[in-house]
């Protein structure tokens, strides 16, 4: 389970209105029959419309300043194993949703704990992604297509006579490359805007600044994990601790689906690659040989090329050159495996 927290957007001050969101995630209805259409859901109504989750987040912004986010943008994005988990059953991901949800307002470091109830959101679900500048495929079909745009420039340069060669020659090389070019949909070569093959569903939240009351402001974006400070002579208590939202949240899934996780699945060996890769390897080389296999297999669908690795089980240090070797693996593959494993 791959858990994104972000803010509206990155600039300095902050639309005072949640429609281009709201309409963003109306996309994917466009063209399809009522009965296909997925449909904002919050903690107890599995249909709302567009227009009422406008007109409450709009409407709950009292005291929010230009330069501080009106709402926050959550995306719980399952791996293709948990999805197949739950039979890719809507029903049952919106009832983690609203598990996690739970999870969510427990995480806000307060003197009075926050519970669900007190949390304004919505939620959708979607089925597509598309392929995006940044994901590993483009990037690399991008070196050949680049290739490929100069030989075109300079069949029409020999055309124009500023340039001597062959343009036969040139469109057989042309060929060859477009030969080479690795990633391909269904014999399709991929490109930015197409849609990914496989299962894909994902859910993006709407989550309001502030409770349901109007009054208490609760960012997930706070700085701090635990904080606290004096206002008016009072001790206020503040922060969000978001490993705890991730880890809840993903021990909640293990729970309802009673699914066995792997260690390179869990939100913690992703943060311990993150900051220490050598003790990231060490714990993957140690784990029993059952899981270690299922570890390498994992990762090796998310796109790691796992290196031949031969390192007695006991033995606490990876090989230098092993290790080097591996960590060059998960670094090519690290974007596009974040949400896989």
């Amino acid at each position: 389970m791959y858990i994104t927290v972000t803010k509206q957007h990155m600039d300095a001050t902050f639309s005072q209105s949640a429609s281009d969101f709201v309409n963003y995630l109306e996309k994917e209805n466009e063209g399809k029959s009522v009965e296909l259409q997925e449909h904002f859901f919050d903690q107890y109504n599995d249909r709302l419309e567009p227009d009422h989750v406008l007109k409450e987040i709009d409407g709950n912004t009292a005291k929010l300043k230009k330069k501080e986010p009106k709402f926050y943008s959550l995306t719980l994005n399952p791996s293709k194993s948990e999805l197949k988990a739950i039979n890719n059953d809507p029903a049952l991901l919106r009832l983690y949703v609203r598990e996690a949800m739970k999870d969510y307002a427990a995480s806000f470091y307060r003197e009075n704990p926050v519970s669900v109830d007190s949390i304004k959101y919505y939620a959708k679900i979607e089925h597509e992604r598309t392929f995006k500048g940044f994901d590993r495929q483009i990037k690399e079909n991008q070196v050949y297509k680049a290739q490929i745009a100069k030989l075109e420039n300079d069949i029409r340069k020999v055309e124009r006579g500023e340039l001597k060669g062959s343009t036969k020659k040139i469109q057989r090389q042309i060929g060859t490359l477009k030969a080479k070019i690795p990633h391909r949909v269904d014999g399709q070569i991929v490109k930015q805007g197409m849609k990914k093959p496989g299962l894909q569903t994902h859910v993006h939240i709407i989550v309001s600044r502030k409770d349901v009351t109007n009054k208490l402001s609760l960012s997930p974006g706070s700085k701090y994990m635990e904080s606290e400070s004096t206002l008016n002579g009072k001790k206020v208590m503040r922060g969000f601790k978001r490993d705890q939202f991730f880890e809840r949240a993903e021990k909640t899934f293990d729970k309802l689906f009673d699914y066995d996780r792997n260690y390179v699945q869990t939100y913690a060996a992703r943060k311990t690659y993150s900051k220490d890769p050598y003790t990231y390897f060490a714990k993957l080389m140690n784990l029993p040989t059952n899981e270690k296999s299922m570890a390498f297999k994992i990762l090796g669908k998310a796109g790691v090329s796992v290196p031949n690795l031969s390192i007695p089980k006991n033995q606490v240090e990876l090989a230098v050159k092993t290790f080097q070797q591996l960590k060059k693996a998960m670094k090519v593959a690290q974007n596009a495996a974040s949400i896989g494993i």
